[in-house]
């Protein structure tokens, strides 16, 4: 059978942040990284976009490192409905344990400010994610603990 393989970049392409690669493959779908557009006010409003795919139909999930421009956009995948494997190491877990609420803290407190100082153009201004959401994506992080690459 004549069956497609497809590698989409669907961020850090045209810029340096927002890693976001879909890989469908045996009639699988696999997403490297899945970051946060960072910088520009053009680029950030990006984050409030729906992904290019669905989320639900993502099987697994395997993260590079732990940067937000590679993680960040994890509490908004889960959010949306994904519900499939998540792989990362030892070390990129234990960041992410710190990093993924503080994110979502931070986007809580901007978003109460703007509210607050009544500067944001929506009403009221919400939080691209929540510390609950940041939870969620947590709990679905499978740990792997060495590296396994076979080749032809």
């Amino acid at each position: 059978m004549n069956e497609q393989h497809t590698l989409q970049f669907l961020g850090a392409a045209g810029t340096v942040t927002s890693s976001k690669h879909l890989l469908k493959v045996g009639g699988k779908q696999v997403l490297l990284d899945c970051g946060l557009f960072q910088g520009l006010k053009e680029l950030r409003l990006r984050n409030w976009q729906l992904p290019p795919f669905q989320p639900s139909e993502i099987d697994a999930f395997v993260l590079s490192h732990a940067h937000i421009d590679h993680s960040g956009y994890l509490p908004l995948l889960v959010r949306r409905g994904f519900r499939g494997s998540l792989y990362c190491t030892p070390a990129t877990r234990s960041l992410l344990k710190i990093m993924l609420p503080d994110s979502a803290h931070i986007q809580e407190e901007e978003a109460a400010y703007a509210n607050r100082k009544g500067f944001s153009k929506h009403r009221p201004a919400e939080a691209l994610y929540t510390a609950r959401d940041a939870q969620n994506a947590l709990k679905l992080l499978d740990i792997l603990s060495h590296t396994t690459i076979r080749s032809r």
